[in-house]
């Protein structure tokens, strides 16, 4: 499945391309971006995501996508959709969990917020039963608001792999 394209005010959403792999590296090697994600992205691991990313949207009918400025064109960051499969408590494998990275330059300008309520707009519409989870590190106040202003309730703690994580989940559409 091709990623759709989704439009914003001030941003253009669409799937991951070979030309994005300098921009996502960058933002991943960046410690002000991955301090609570709890790992840098090496440059090998940033391509292998872009290439799993892609892989999403054929094998779940859904995934991530870049967002870039539509006035300049300038990467803001990644967003979506995954099934990462995770050993969480309750399980969440099966359905999606969403997750998002801005780029340091566009944090504090709403564009992540732009960008969550558009590609849950996506997913409203391709899955308006399905409810969706994040996972956030508990120190990381401006994500927390974000999936607050996108809907998501705290659910509980959790583990993942060696971290404590919170579980937020959204609730489907009542269709």
């Amino acid at each position: 499945m091709t990623p759709p394209v989704i439009m914003t005010d001030r941003l253009v959403l669409r799937g991951h391309e070979a030309g994005d792999f300098e921009d996502c590296a960058a933002m991943w090697s960046d410690w002000r971006v991955t301090r609570y994600i709890g790992f840098n992205r090496s440059r090998q691991d940033t391509w292998f995501t872009m290439a799993r990313y892609r892989g999403f949207w054929d094998l779940l009918g859904y995934g991530y996508w870049i967002a870039r400025d539509r006035q300049t064109g300038a990467f803001v960051g990644e967003m979506g959709f995954a099934d990462f499969r995770r050993s969480l408590e309750p399980d969440i494998a099966g359905g999606p969990e969403a997750g998002w990275a801005l780029a340091s330059h566009a944090f504090g300008q709403g564009f992540g917020l732009e960008a969550v309520r558009a590609i849950h707009g996506w997913l409203d519409a391709a899955l308006p039963r399905q409810p969706c989870h994040c996972i956030i590190d508990p120190a990381n106040a401006a994500s927390i608001r974000l999936a607050e202003k996108a809907g998501y309730r705290y659910l509980q703690e959790a583990m993942s792999g060696e971290t404590r994580v919170l579980l937020f989940r959204r609730a489907p559409l009542r269709v």
